[in-house]
């Protein structure tokens, strides 16, 4: 399985629109290779150099029971619960919240899971939900990084 952007390489820093004081909208994703006992997938974006700074790794984004089948996800993409389902970020926002470092260059990760179930969390639901109902349902993972400073 293999997620990418055609906004910015793997590594290479996210053009500033998609920041949370900027434009806040999600970069365009592609995902391919997603195994065909799929049955959904989860993304997580979240910023694991705000420990120093917030004392925990931030969470920007968390969406569940994608279509495996889904190809791309578009440019400030706006999720229903026919196509997915969000969840909270450490903004306290449900959806997506950009990169906002305070102090230094981070490090993005988009992460995405193929699962073998749906969840059953509700829209709005945190990390520590989403992972539990994962666990044990997780058969592929892909990984996709960029970097954005203040």
């Amino acid at each position: 399985m293999d997620l990418s952007s055609p906004a910015f390489q793997d590594g290479a820093p996210i053009p500033e629109a998609y920041g949370y004081t900027e434009r806040n909208v999600n970069p365009p994703l592609e995902i391919s290779g997603v195994p065909d006992d799929a049955e959904s997938l989860v993304l997580v974006v979240d910023d694991p150099d705000a420990v120093e700074p917030a004392g925990k790794v931030w969470l920007h984004w968390l969406v569940w029971n994608v279509e495996p089948s889904r190809k791309r996800i578009p440019e400030d993409w706006s999720t229903d619960t026919a196509t997915a389902v969000e969840g909270e970020n450490d903004y306290g926002e449900v959806g997506y919240g950009g990169p906002n470092p305070p102090d230094r260059e981070h490090t993005y990760r988009f992460r995405l899971f193929a699962l073998d179930d749906d969840l059953d969390a509700p829209r709005g639901a945190g990390l520590d939900r989403v992972e539990r109902e994962m666990d044990d349902h997780v058969i592929e993972t892909a990984a996709y990084e960029g970097t954005y400073a203040p």
